[in-house]
């Protein structure tokens, strides 16, 4: 079974909430008892990641206290995982509530349609508009791959 897979619609209510779908549900109630974390991605879109999966892309550093001690650069990265990124609850109706900074953030309209994306280690929620741009740059950075790869093993058979 793939998780956290596949693409789908769904509104954003009045209240900021989100209703997962039932496949999405029983991937999140595989490796949480309904804690998740919510992201801002800097693509403008909200991850939700059950907790260890956020745990795992922040533990890999050793000697964390120094790293921030000596560089600017890591100073901002844990800076933006520190502000960017908070804990939440999936309700017992399935639903998960972005707060209305993350809502503005990823630029997420009450009582509009959102994408919500499967992106295997959890899901992303996107303004549909942005959804498309960011998909539309996937393709083309795959198809540009491709030729790329092409090009290469071409010069290899005239050479």
């Amino acid at each position: 079974m793939l998780e956290f897979c596949g693409q789908e619609q769904c509104v954003l209510d009045g209240n900021g909430r989100i209703k997962l779908s039932t496949a999405l549900l029983r991937n999140f109630k595989r490796y949480t008892d309904g804690e998740v974390v919510l992201h801002c991605l800097p693509e403008g879109a909200i991850a939700v990641y059950p907790p260890h999966i956020w745990k795992a892309m922040r533990g890999q550093e050793s000697d964390r206290e120094a790293q921030a001690a000596n560089s600017v650069v890591y100073r901002r990265l844990i800076r933006r995982f520190g502000a960017m990124s908070q804990g939440a609850a999936i309700s017992n109706q399935g639903r998960v509530t972005i707060p209305p900074s993350y809502r503005e953030y990823a630029d997420l309209v009450p009582n509009s349609p959102i994408s919500v994306v499967g992106c295997e280690i959890g899901v992303e929620i996107w303004n549909p508009s942005r959804w498309g741009k960011e998909s539309e740059l996937i393709h083309q950075h795959v198809f540009s791959k491709g030729e790329n790869e092409m090009s290469i093993d071409v010069s290899r058979e005239d050479s």
